[in-house]
C-alpha cells in the first residue's frame, strides 16, 4: 500500500463527498453550463452557480466575482499578466513559485514592466520592510504566497496587504499551500486570491480558482466562447465570463463545492492541528539524527510541510528509495527556483506533506526509515 506524504502536490485520498460529487456530476450535469437554455444545460448551470456561491462564502467574495481556472498556475497567470498587461512595476518574493516568477520574468525580459524581488526573512517586521523599501511611484501590483511550498513558512499578508491598500496597490496572494488550512478572505485586505482547487480544498485534479473583489481590471489573456453577448465579437468586459472562455470544467467545479463543504465540516482548524501533529512528530523524529537538516526557524510560523535533506545522500535518491519502501515524498526544487536558491539548496530537498487522512504512526515509520537511509 502507498502512503502519500505528497500532499502539498495534491492531496489524496479524496474525501467520500467528493469523490460522491463527481460520480453524481458524471451522471446528472452532462450540459454545457451557460449554453443553451434547455434542460440538461440548465440543471448543469445551476450545479455550476451553487459551486460559485459555496467558495465565494468560503473566501468571502461575490459569487460572480469567483473564477473557475484549470488550476492555480492558470490563475495566477490570469492575475499577474492580466494586471500589468499595460505595463508598471510590480514586486514579488524570493518564496513565489514559479508560477508567479516565470510569468513576471518573462514580461521583465520583454522589458514590459519593471520588476522587484523582495527579500523573505524569519522575521516578519524585516519581511514587511524588504517589501516596503521597493514600492515605487509606478508600482502597480505587489505578489506573495500565503506559505511557502517549499518549507511552508507562513507570509504576513494582512500587513503586506496593509501596505498595497495605504497606496492603491493591487495585492494578489498564491493561496495554493494555505487555502483550506488557513482562514484567508479578501476582508483581509487582498484583492485577488488564487488557489489550487485540488490541495487543501479537497478537489480534484484540474481545478482551480481566481477570486477578485473587483476593484482591478484584468485583461483577459484568452478569449473565445463564454456563453454570453455571443452576437459579439468583442470578449465580454465583466466577470466571471470575462476570464472563463471555453467550457468549463463542470466536473471540477462540483468537486471543489464538495470539497470545500468537507473543509467547513470538519474545520480548518482541526485540520491543521491534526496535520501539524503529524509533523511535529516527524521532526521530532528526524532530530536525533545530526545527519538531517530541517529547514525551518524557531522565528517563523509554518503550515504544515517539512522540507528536509541528507548529509550525503542527493533528494532525488532519497525519494526514490522512500517510493521503494512505499511512500511518497516529492524530491528536487519543487518548482521555486527562487526560494532554492535563497536557501542554498542546490540540490533541492525531500518535502513532507500530510493531509487530513495522513496518521502519526506512518510518519513515525517513514522517520526511521529515512535515518537508516
Amino acid at each position: 500500500m502507498l502512503i502519500n506524504f505528497d500532499n502539498a502536490a495534491t492531496t489524496y485520498p479524496k474525501p467520500n463527498c467528493v469523490k460522491a460529487a463527481v460520480s453524481r456530476a458524471i451522471e446528472r450535469y452532462g450540459g454545457n453550463a451557460g449554453r443553451g437554455g434547455h434542460p440538461l444545460a440548465m440543471r448543469t448551470s445551476e450545479a455550476v452557480f451553487e459551486a460559485r456561491e459555496k467558495t465565494a462564502k468560503f473566501f468571502g467574495a461575490s459569487p460572480e466575482n469567483v473564477v473557475f481556472t484549470l488550476n492555480c498556475t492558470h490563475a495566477l497567470n490570469l492575475a499577474v499578466q492580466g494586471i500589468m498587461a499595460d505595463g508598471g512595476h510590480l514586486i514579488i518574493s524570493h518564496m513565489e513559485h514559479n508560477s508567479v516568477a516565470r510569468p513576471a520574468v518573462k514580461l521583465a525580459r520583454e522589458g514590459k514592466i519593471s520588476l522587484s524581488i523582495a527579500n523573505v526573512s524569519d522575521d516578519d517586521d524585516e519581511t514587511v520592510e524588504n517589501f516596503r523599501r521597493l514600492i515605487s511611484s509606478n508600482t502597480k501590483a505587489i505578489v506573495c504566497t500565503a506559505a511557502s511550498n517549499v518549507t511552508g513558512q507562513i507570509m504576513p499578508i494582512k500587513r503586506i496587504a496593509e501596505l498595497c491598500f495605504e497606496r492603491g496597490i493591487c495585492f494578489i496572494v498564491d493561496g495554493a499551500q494555505a487555502c483550506g488550512i488557513i482562514d484567508m478572505k479578501l476582508t483581509d485586505g487582498i484583492n485577488i486570491i488564487c488557489s489550487a482547487g485540488h490541495k487543501g480544498l479537497y478537489g480534484i485534479t484540474g481545478t482551480g480558482l481566481l477570486i477578485t473583489d473587483g476593484k482591478f481590471r484584468l485583461k483577459p489573456l484568452i478569449q473565445g466562447g463564454t456563453g454570453s453577448t455571443s452576437s459579439s465579437l468583442s470578449q465580454p468586459d465583466f466577470l466571471p465570463d470575462s476570464l472563463e472562455s471555453g467550457t468549463l470544467n463542470v466536473m471540477g467545479a462540483i468537486s471543489v463545492n464538495a470539497g470545500i463543504g468537507f473543509v467547513e465540516r470538519i474545520g480548518m482548524e482541526r485540520i491543521r492541528s491534526h496535520e501539524e501533529r503529524i509533523c511535529r512528530r516527524f521532526i521530532r523524529e528526524l532530530s536525533t539524527d545530526k545527519r538531517i537538516t530541517v529547514y525551518r526557524s524557531p522565528k517563523s510560523s509554518y503550515v504544515p510541510i517539512v522540507s528536509f535533506n541528507i548529509e550525503g545522500v542527493l533528494p532525488e535518491r532519497a525519494a526514490a528509495y522512500l517510493a521503494g519502501q512505499g511512500y511518497c515524498l516529492r524530491a528536487g526544487y519543487h518548482c521555486a527556483a527562487l526560494a532554492h536558491a535563497q536557501l542554498g539548496t542546490k540540490n533541492g530537498t525531500i518535502r513532507f506533506a500530510p493531509s487530513v487522512f495522513s496518521r502519526e504512526s506512518d510518519a513515525v515509520k517513514l522517520a526511521y526509515i529515512v535515518k537508516n537511509i
